[in-house]
């Protein structure tokens, strides 16, 4: 993967530091991300860059930076300004199965993204949407195996019986994130881990961090199962949408497969999260309630506005895109 341009002082910092040997940067102090806009581009690509270190890393990156003290140091400098803003933006006044039962029922006026990319979405803003979600779904399932080894019983058997489905089941053809893949080659785009790093825009850069954020810190298991619970309970009815959408756009069956096989797939995958993962976690340990319904109205959060970010563009004729594809 390569490294994207800087967007400010902060994500020039660390691409900075990334040029050089791990052990030898200096990197701005808290005050500085402190001072920062918590959703802005700056802030979001400097902790995009940061998280990346515990996937697949970059070129000519050394290995050795991903557990780099000083770079951890101003990590967790970002992540405070983020969480800061997130807990006063995203308040969870509601119980956990207030909060996904509300998940269930859709919008009276059909205004989401699903709904505009399945009636009157053109071409070039669907490859958009593919590009931006490429952040996520090439390594779909990567940010949420973190909370495995910090869960137990049947949150633990549940959350791997959806997760052995995302990789595939053992197969490597069917593993979701090759699925993508070969929807993004259907569409004409570059399929390439992390390509599309630098065109996203703060708002997908956002929604992508955030679980990379909770899945990394023990203390966040239960925002991730939060977080891992909205994306499930929402995903069937929106592939569904998002299938007819690259039907109508004349788009392969490459393409259509994809979130065809998330109709299904998610629709048990929603049961098995709440019964089992969700409903399992809170009777190990009660006490973590409030952080997964956290999870959930942060994760809601983060995606309303992109979603609103995404519509404004299009509406306007316009692109969404930090940089063009």
């Amino acid at each position: 993967m390569k490294r994207p341009p800087a967007r400010g002082d902060l994500s020039a910092a660390v691409v900075s530091a990334l040029e050089q040997s791990p052990g030898t940067a200096h990197l701005p102090d808290s005050r500085t991300a402190a001072a920062s806009d918590p959703y802005g581009d700056d802030l979001q690509l400097a902790l995009a860059l940061c998280y990346e270190l515990h996937y697949r890393g970059f070129d000519a990156v050394p290995d050795t930076w991903e557990w780099d003290p000083e770079l951890l140091r101003f990590r967790a400098a970002l992540e405070h300004a983020f969480l800061v803003a997130l807990r006063a933006d995203a308040p969870a006044s509601e119980d956990v199965d207030t909060l996904l039962d509300g998940l269930l029922v859709e919008p009276a006026d059909g205004g989401g993204v699903s709904h505009f990319l399945r009636d009157r979405g053109e071409h070039w803003q669907m490859r958009e949407y593919v590009a931006q979600r490429s952040l996520y779904h090439l390594k779909e399932a990567d940010p949420h195996l973190w909370v495995v080894p910090r869960l137990w019983g049947q949150a633990k058997a549940g959350m791997m019986a959806v997760e052995y489905d995302e990789f595939g089941a053992g197969r490597a053809e069917r593993v979701h994130a090759r699925l993508y893949a070969d929807l993004m080659a259907d569409l004409g785009l570059d399929s390439a881990y992390g390509h599309y790093l630098g065109a996203c825009p703060r708002q997908m850069l956002a929604v992508n961090n955030l679980m990379s954020l909770f899945g990394l810190h023990r203390a966040h298991r239960g925002a991730l199962v939060g977080h891992f619970a909205w994306v499930e309970v929402t995903s069937s009815p929106g592939s569904r949408r998002l299938a007819q959408a690259l039907e109508r756009l004349g788009a392969g069956p490459a393409a259509v497969h994809f979130y065809a096989e998330h109709v299904e797939a998610d629709a048990a995958h929603e049961q098995v999260v709440r019964h089992q993962v969700v409903k399992g976690l809170l009777r190990e340990e009660p006490a973590l309630a409030p952080d997964v319904a956290f999870g959930i109205a942060a994760t809601g959060l983060l995606e309303d506005r992109l979603g609103a970010h995404l519509l404004s563009a299009w509406q306007a004729d316009e692109s969404s895109l930090f940089a063009p594809l």
